[in-house]
């Protein structure tokens, strides 16, 4: 967790990056974790292209706990987790979460579109600045 701010954090994910915002009372930290993963392709084929498919699936599906398994070792102190993104990443890292035993700590799941880490940093102060009144 990111030292010196307030247990409020927002988490923009897809599966290519997190950008992980803590929001504090003088600003906030902006933090960002690439996933190092490669675009996931499906392909079409006979029986032996299923096969291979369903190693290529396997080993993202590996690659995307370790991928949400980094980003919770970073807001596991949080409070509060707001989670945006635009596709099912969120939703998988909500899950991720919940089987961690964090997932009271979210409090919304909004699906956004791109954004720049300052607009992402905007969007979750707004969001906590707006929740504590």
């Amino acid at each position: 967790m990111m030292k010196d701010v307030r247990k409020d954090v927002g988490v923009w994910i897809d599966h290519r990056k997190a950008v992980i915002v803590a929001a504090g009372k003088v600003g906030e930290a902006i933090q960002r974790v690439p996933s190092k993963m490669e675009k996931h392709v499906r392909f079409s084929g006979g029986a032996q292209a299923v096969s291979a498919e369903d190693i290529r699936d396997r080993r993202f599906a590996n690659h995307l706990e370790q991928y949400y398994a980094a980003v919770t070792s970073l807001i596991r102190d949080a409070e509060s987790i707001l989670l945006l993104g635009p596709g099912e990443a969120k939703i998988e890292l909500k899950h991720h979460l919940e089987r961690e035993g964090l997932g009271q700590r979210i409090v919304r799941v909004d699906t956004v579109d791109k954004m720049t880490d300052r607009q992402i940093a905007a969007k979750v102060r707004q969001y906590f600045a707006w929740s504590k009144t």
